[in-house]
């Protein structure tokens, strides 16, 4: 064997020769010991563990938690920068007042904040002069002795701005708790999934067989499979018996494969590669010995799984929207920031009256404010909450989120590429046809249920003499045993021994009572097996199965429906061949079935001549019985394409296709290299089948569907799947079937490995969507509202109508709650028949930022002309005090708009109502509560000011909706709508 030339071509002598080593006596204990140091351990790399810290971390990458971040940083510093070391003075004597109800000239210890100095004022015993006439300044000093009136807007920042910065952290802190927590509860869920079972395995050392771990297996040592082994390495084959082996996780193939010594003349794809046994496969008949090739990393599994490793992963398509949403809100922030400074430093008043040096940290100050108010500081936070209540309803359905950012994924997936082997079908084999005495039978039921029943030609029929024979000898020639539904050894042989029962004939009782004596084993080249049993009354019975055409040349005879037999005619034998070949064309494989009365045992070739033909049976690994309807309405009803997958031959992907209701062109993984990449291009357009795919072929199918932009999912569960699943928008694996490599990759877990569960994902995952689209749309509609109403406050009245902290104490809890509240949303009647293009759009498309924009500008206008009238007529306290409530109110009646659009009954979320009612006590609990509302600037309404708010409600909602129209025009939802429904 030489370097470039591979074990399954090279012959088991320059094999052995290569590996120094003899197949008789296996390597001696020093020299495995010198290969272990040499080669490693027969391992794979450690899967990633679970890291908590690390996850942790993460999840502090997202765009909109780094930019609450900054939020935070700017908050605080912006504190430090007001403060300049000044404090509140405490003994202030006033020397004369204006006529009102504050105090009088002789008081002491009262603040200034009620009344206008007119005259010079002693205060900490220096002489202060009046600067100013204005309402509402307080007496501030520095460390130096020197005071200064300072109104409510230039008040140090300490006492406040502190806290909001404290505050965002707060909230930072619980959006990355809350994606830990969710995240590691999955990735604790993945680690229990997993099967942590040592394995051993029986090499020949120094002439003896014993029994080693796995992991100290090395290139060169002779290994001794058998049925029920898995392999242990990569391994070529010296000496086989009967040998099959399933490869259904490493290539797809659903029925066993069986395996001979002979070197290969050119090259192979694993599927084909004979003389191999694959680490991680499955001895499921026969005994065979092998030498070990490749250890570890270095086997074919190692490969795949190095290959997952090296696939990048991509963010999902949330991640992707957020990321994109949350780079808008900063440049829109960063634009708020330079206008507001240009225009408070270059026109505002207040500033003109400063040095240049003080006008322009005056102006930063304001700018910065105000732009940390312009952040949704709830919304990284509402969005996690929202994500996570989505995953715990998936989990409620079997589907296991292993990342919060894909729960919408599926719902926003226009492919789904499909593994066949498992997924698509039940990976057991069951008789479907049988074909006895000239007449062809359906047999009913899926995989190992033992429950079935007999038609012909659509019709209900009863079971005769030869149908019951034809079961018979299926169970007694047979090496496989069936144990509360599962099959011990050769699929195959385990669907003989279902098909049995499903008429009444117990294997066990069966075997029991017909004693073998003798078997001639079934053999790659034989392709046939015969058993030779005492019957209970003595005499004896040959029964073969194999081949049709092997079958045939020991066949004299062919049996009646009466149970008789007669002579085989040319004729007879021309049906039988037809027959196979119809059935065969169907993607079915079929085995013949023939038997021998005899008195006598017979030993040798003699078992298996003067045979009477009994008839087939035809079998398959059949699609899952909720495959088909699930295709149609996913396909039909959600516009989503699926696309099938499979290691299996074409001519049986074609025929899994067709009876599931897959359409469009096949392709081999021969086809698919003989393409060049452009070709292929093209070519995945209008492909739905691929057939004989490795790995690599996988990721090619994913990568070109994602360069037409498709989003796509892929579901699998061998580790062939692994990297395709990683690769893809969002990637599913079956949590029970599924091997640790697919798990590891995957976003999307199927607990109860149903593919029907998928639909109940995308139905969810779709929800999810609009419910973030809702909860977005509601917090970015209160935010610009907030930011055009501040800013024109600057402009026409020099001044703020809300203060940073109060719109915090919105942003945060008022808003807050009902936001989360909307993530528990139901989904819409019609989800699943939305087009997916509805969900792979922006978060907020165009026809929502015009909206957010006319509603942001009808409630700035309805706000300024209440705080115009308030500060008129009434103090600044009780203008800023109606501004806060107002903003609060108009939002919520942002909030109903938003909903309305959607067809669902508004008391189809009684936690709405529960948030929004909670949402103003608590603003009224800072209104009218004393101590809460000195923290926060404000104080009691006024009846006027109810009876402008109601109003201005009303008002708002009906403009809303008359607009509808006019905004449909700009971005028509009616396009998204599936054609076909």
């Amino acid at each position: 064997m030489s370097a470039n030339k591979p074990a399954y071509r090279s012959s088991t002598k320059q094999v052995l020769e290569h590996l120094r080593v003899s197949q008789k006596t296996g390597l001696d204990v020093d020299a495995a010991s010198v290969r272990l140091d040499q080669y490693g351990e027969n391992a794979l790399q450690a899967a990633h563990k679970i890291h908590p810290f690390r996850l942790f971390v993460n999840q502090f990458k997202d765009v909109l938690v780094i930019i609450l971040l900054a939020a935070a940083a700017v908050s605080w510093g912006v504190g430090l920068l007001g403060s300049d070391d000044l404090h509140r003075a405490t003994n202030v004597q006033y020397a004369e007042f204006k006529d009102n109800a504050c105090g009088s000239s002789d008081t002491e210890g009262v603040s200034l904040n009620c009344s206008r100095l007119v005259s010079a004022s002693v205060i900490d015993g220096e002489t202060v002069q009046p600067t100013r006439d204005e309402r509402n300044y307080d007496v501030y000093c520095d460390s130096a002795g020197e005071c200064q009136l300072l109104s409510a807007e230039e008040a140090p920042a300490e006492e406040h701005s502190g806290r909001e910065a404290l505050l965002i952290l707060g909230i930072v802190v619980a959006i990355a708790l809350i994606g830990f927590f969710n995240e590691y509860k999955a990735e604790r869920t993945v680690e229990a999934l997993r099967k942590l079972v040592g394995q051993k395995a029986k090499v020949r050392r120094a002439g003896k067989v014993v029994e080693v771990d796995a992991v100290d297996l090395v290139p060169g040592d002779i290994v001794l499979l058998e049925e029920g082994d898995k392999v242990p390495a990569d391994i070529r084959l010296l000496q086989v018996k009967s040998l099959y082996v399933n490869e259904a996780s490493l290539t797809g193939e659903s029925v066993p494969v069986s395996k001979d010594t002979l070197a290969a003349k050119t090259d192979k794809g694993l599927g084909d590669q004979k003389s191999m046994a694959f680490a991680g496969t499955f001895i499921t008949q026969g005994t065979a010995e092998g030498v070990v090739t490749s250890t570890g990393q270095s086997t074919e599994l190692g490969k795949i799984a190095q290959f997952v490793n090296d696939v990048e992963e991509e963010q999902t398509p949330m991640q992707r929207k957020l990321d994109d949403l949350g780079k808008k809100l900063g440049l829109f922030i960063i634009v708020i920031c330079i206008a507001v400074f240009v225009i408070v430093f270059a026109f505002v008043e207040e500033a003109q009256n400063q040095e240049v040096l003080q006008r322009a940290i005056f102006a930063f100050t304001a700018a910065v404010a105000l732009a940390v108010a312009a952040i949704p500081e709830g919304l990284a936070f509402v969005v996690r909450i929202s994500l996570a209540l989505g995953a715990r309803r998936m989990a409620a359905k079997d589907a296991l989120v292993r990342k919060l950012s894909a729960v919408e994924a599926l719902g926003s997936t226009d492919v789904i590429c499909s593994d066949k082997t498992g997924t698509l079908t039940r990976g057991q084999m069951t008789v479907r046809k049988l074909y006895v005495a000239g007449s062809t039978y359906d047999l009913s039921g899926a995989g190992y249920d033992l429950k079935g029943s007999l038609t012909k030609s659509g019709k209900s029929a009863s079971a005769n003499k030869a149908v019951m024979r034809l079961l018979h000898i299926g169970a007694v020639c047979n090496n496989a045993h069936l144990k509360n539904g599962i099959v011990l050894g050769d699929p195959t042989e385990g669907a003989l021994l279902v098909s049995a029962q499903k008429l009444g004939i117990d294997d066990e009782v069966e075997r029991s009572a017909w004693r073998r004596t003798d078997e001639m084993p079934f053999t790659s080249e034989r392709k046939k097996m015969s058993v030779l049993a005492r019957n209970p009354d003595g005499g004896y019975e040959i029964v073969s199965k194999g081949a049709v055409e092997r079958v045939l040349e020991m066949c004299d005879y062919i049996l009646t429906p009466t149970g008789a037999k007669k002579k085989i005619t040319s004729s007879d034998k021309k049906k039988i061949l037809s027959t196979n070949k119809r059935l065969a064309s169907q993607a079915l494989r079929v085995l013949a079935f023939a038997c021998r009365d005899t008195r006598n045992p017979l030993k040798g070739k003699s078992m298996e001549t003067g045979l009477t033909f009994v008839g087939l049976q035809a079998m398959m690994d059949p699609p899952r019985d909720e495959v088909k309807e699930v295709i149609h309405r996913v396909h039909a009803e959600s516009g989503i394409r699926v696309v099938m997958i499979t290691g299996d031959y074409i001519e049986t992907a074609k025929a899994v296709a067709k009876e599931i209701g897959i359409e469009g062109d096949a392709l081999s993984g021969a086809d698919i290299e003989a393409m060049s990449l452009d070709e292929f291009e093209v070519a995945v357009e209008h492909t739905s089948v691929y057939a004989r795919v490795n790995p690599e072929h996988k990721i090619r199918i994913v990568q070109a569907l994602k360069k037409h932009g498709h989003q796509v999912a892929m579901t699998g569960d061998g580790v062939n799947d692994a990297p395709a699943i990683k690769a893809a928008d969002i990637g599913i694996a079956m949590g029970i079937t599924g091997t640790d490599a697919t798990k590891e990759a995957a976003d999307l877990i199927l607990l109860d490995d149903q593919f029907l569960t998928i639909i109940d994902a995308i139905e969810e995952g779709r929800g999810i969507f609009d419910n973030v689209r809702k909860f977005v749309n509601f917090l970015i509609s209160c935010n610009i509202a907030e930011v055009l109403a501040v800013l024109v406050g600057i402009l026409i009245f020099n001044d703020l109508i809300l203060t940073a902290a109060q719109l915090l104490f919105i942003n945060i809890v008022t808003d807050g709650l009902p936001a989360v509240a909307l993530g528990s949303d139901p989904s819409q009647s019609d989800a699943l028949r939305q087009k997916p293009a509805h969900y792979q759009e922006p978060i907020l498309n165009k026809r929502t930022w015009v909206e957010i924009f006319v509603f942001g500008s009808l409630m700035t206008i309805a706000l300024v002309i209440q705080y115009w009238y308030n500060i008129d007529t009434s103090t600044k306290i009780q203008a800023v005090s109606a501004a806060f409530t107002a903003m609060v109110i108009y939002e919520f009646i942002r909030l109903v708009d938003i909903r309305t659009d959607y067809r669902i009954k508004w008391f189809s979320n009684p936690w709405l109502s529960v948030a929004m009612a909670g949402s103003l006590i608590l603003h009224f609990s800072v209104v009218y509560f004393g101590p809460l509302a000195d923290y926060f600037g404000v104080g009691p309404l006024q009846a006027h000011d109810w009876i402008f708010m109601g109003v201005g409600s009303v008002v708002l909602f009906v403009i809303m909706k008359a607009l509808n129209p006019l905004f449909d025009l700009i971005g028509s939802e009616a396009k998204y709508k599936n054609p076909a429904i």
